[in-house]
């Protein structure tokens, strides 16, 4: 039993890892890449870590507790990258490792539901885990486009690295520890936030800076349904 998380871990760092490779390999169009990557980033917050929240919310949080993690999570993430943004050369420090680091936590909590949801019921690991291989190609483009635009192509590798390795990992710590179930459903609210600035508020003016036609926009919109796509087919 224990080596079937295994493996999905292992799926799910070939998949992202594929998804990265592909995004390094296009990024002689990084305008058009950044704007798909925006809409794909915002559909996740909205079409997939908003809805698993309230999943895992059952009786204990209500919606409108748990939009208030939401919005802890997009309030927080802007006041930290504002407060590296006023520290001079944070920037070319770590300022702009921010954004590939919350990606690559946020694949670690993919890997650690699926180890716990194996540990509860083998029919739910099942499921959790072919959720997560649905948007790990996505999870790897979007770590890649969000490095090249915030640093260089060097950093968008070691990223990719971190990003593939991240699920795996949290498969091992998923099947080793136990989270506070009640944890579960704010800790995906926060990263809801989170994603929501990352998509809006970065990703999407770097694209236009790029490349200001409207296919930029396109681009964006085809990611947010994309991901509606893949969510629903998901769950």
């Amino acid at each position: 039993m224990t080596l079937i998380p295994l493996a999905f871990g292992l799926a799910a760092m070939a998949a992202t890892l594929a998804g990265g490779l592909l995004a390094l390999r296009l990024q002689h169009r990084i305008g058009l890449i950044l704007g798909i990557t925006a809409g794909i980033v915002i559909g996740v917050a909205l079409f997939d870590l908003v809805p698993e929240a309230m999943g895992l919310a059952g009786d204990r949080w209500s919606v409108r507790s748990l939009m208030i993690f939401v919005a802890a999570g997009l309030g927080g993430y802007m006041l930290l990258d504002r407060v590296l943004a006023s520290i001079p050369r944070a920037e070319e420090s770590w300022r702009g490792h921010l954004g590939p680091a919350m990606l690559c936590l946020h694949s670690l909590m993919d890997g650690l539901g699926i180890g716990l949801a194996f540990q509860i019921d083998t029919g739910a690991g099942w499921m959790i885990a072919l959720a997560v291989l649905t948007h790990d190609v996505a999870d790897g483009v979007n770590t890649v486009s969000l490095s090249l635009a915030a640093r260089s192509e060097a950093a968008a590798r070691r990223w990719l690295v971190v990003n593939g390795v991240a699920p795996m990992l949290g498969v091992l710590l998923g099947l080793a520890i136990a989270i506070p179930a009640t944890m579960l459903a704010p800790l995906m609210g926060v990263f809801a936030g989170i994603f929501l600035y990352i998509g809006a508020c970065e990703l999407l003016p770097r694209s236009r800076a790029l490349d200001p036609r409207i296919r930029t926009g396109v681009a964006s919109l085809l990611g947010i349904l994309l991901m509606l796509g893949v969510t629903h087919f998901a769950h």
